[in-house]
């Protein structure tokens, strides 16, 4: 299968990476010649922006994470092409290991999605096909989301491009913050007055908390706290993953805000246990005032509550996100990398984005397009969708066993500067950086 990955080098590097890929499986939490055939491996030959539609079988993985949106783009896809795309969803926990035991076999499908903080495993691996030309020859390739194209470019070489995205954002209820007497149209724009507008709505008492948080999460945090640094200006890593700025001044103020809720009482009960499985579900019952959400949330929120959604800011100002979600690739044993890039390139078109995308209230994987006749009914989203140019996505090849794992290093950090006295994290941070190295 894929004759074309031996001449390229990648051979070798998708057999011993699939071994690597299988080790770590248990730390996850969160152009051809249009013929189809022997040049579809590599992604090579003429740059081509639409690929080719000749009624070939395509097979497809994703995550259950992201089933929903992967089965809607799937479907739309298929009711207009002749090609046919046959996906198949692999519960998430199980993921890295069924792509690891693939590649190790070399029978991964034609396209596979992957976390975008994964997505550097698979490209340094080999495992996807060189998608540089292809990518390069859109017309909009620009406006896609470039968090997700740096975390898929390996040597200068582009590899997967946005599937699903998922952004860090503070949700608010306004009407918590209309009964403790703040202005439900001004959230806050820095992490001072986060602070005060969380104390303030805590000072309802009763049932009402100010803020929430998962505090036995390392996803949870990575998603949350790190924008704050980001929109400080600062960096948590360094380019190529290796070494943790988590130590900084900056980063230490962020810990020591959350450190006063958890001292004062204003987050809501259950932070200091909670491993990610029902933080999401806290806000929606309406007693929290403000806390940072997965962006997808904003469509199963209960249509009676009133919220906003703003930026995560920084200690003194700035605003930032974590884009998160799925990038998806072309394997490089694929043999219909053109048939492959058919499908990638029409997900990322207008109609695809608005239509299927943007319809299901998700946001959408292009700058340009953030506001569009749907999200323009919810001033919400297309707050939401201009955040993707300027978000941050991490890039680290040991970020799973680092950050993800329950007794990996940035836990402890969490842990330690939040729910202790704060007075390890530079301790703590070196931890990080040797996990990273390691």
């Amino acid at each position: 299968m894929g004759s074309t990955v031996g001449p390229r080098g990648r051979a070798g590097r998708l057999v011993t990476g699939a071994v690597a890929l299988l080790a770590t499986a248990s730390l996850v939490t969160a152009c051809g010649s249009g013929d189809g055939g022997s040049e579809g491996g590599g992604g090579g030959g003429a740059a081509n922006a639409t690929g080719v539609d000749d009624g070939a079988t395509l097979t497809m993985w994703t995550r259950a994470a992201t089933r929903p949106q992967s089965e809607a783009l799937v479907k739309a896809y298929n009711a207009n092409h002749k090609n046919k795309v046959e996906l198949t969803v692999v519960p998430t926990d199980d993921y890295q290991a069924k792509v690891g035991a693939a590649a190790g076999s070399r029978d991964l499908p034609d396209l596979f999605a992957s976390d975008v903080v994964f997505v550097p495993n698979y490209t340094s691996s080999g495992l996807f096909a060189d998608l540089t030309e292809r990518v390069d020859a859109l017309p909009f390739a620009e406006n896609l989301a470039q968090s997700h194209i740096k975390a898929g470019t390996y040597e200068d070489k582009k590899y997967v491009v946005p599937h699903t995205l998922d952004l860090s954002v503070l949700f608010y209820n306004k009407d918590l913050y209309r009964k403790a007497k703040l202005d439900p149209e001004k959230p806050p724009t820095s992490l001072t007055e986060w602070d005060e507008q969380a104390r303030a709505v805590d000072a309802l008492g009763g049932d009402v908390n100010g803020t929430f948080f998962g505090g036995n999460c390392g996803g949870c945090g990575v998603f949350t706290w790190w924008p704050s640094i980001w929109a400080a200006g600062e960096e948590v890593l360094n380019e190529d993953g290796t070494e943790a700025r988590l130590a900084s001044a900056t980063a230490k103020k962020v810990y020591d805000t959350y450190r006063g809720w958890v001292d004062d009482d204003i987050v809501a009960p259950g932070a200091k246990d909670e491993t990610g499985t029902t933080w999401t579900g806290i806000f929606p019952k309406g007693k929290v005032g403000v806390m940072p959400m997965p962006s997808t949330t904003l469509g199963l929120m209960p249509k009676d509550l009133d919220l906003g959604v703003a930026p995560i800011p920084g200690p003194d100002g700035g605003g930032t996100t974590f884009v998160g979600g799925d990038a998806i690739g072309i394997s490089a044993t694929s043999e219909k990398a053109d048939q492959a890039w058919n499908f990638l390139a029409w997900t990322l078109g207008d109609e695809a984005q608005v239509d299927v995308v943007a319809a299901h209230k998700d946001v959408v994987a292009r700058t340009d397009l953030a506001s569009n006749k749907h999200s323009d009914a919810d001033p919400r989203l297309v707050a939401i969708n201009k955040l993707v140019g300027d978000g941050h996505t991490p890039y680290a090849l040991k970020f799973g066993q680092t950050f993800n794992d329950p007794n990996g290093p940035w836990l402890t950090l969490m842990r330690d500067a939040v729910f202790g006295d704060g007075t390890s994290v530079d301790q703590d941070n070196e931890a990080v950086s040797k996990s990273l190295a390691d």
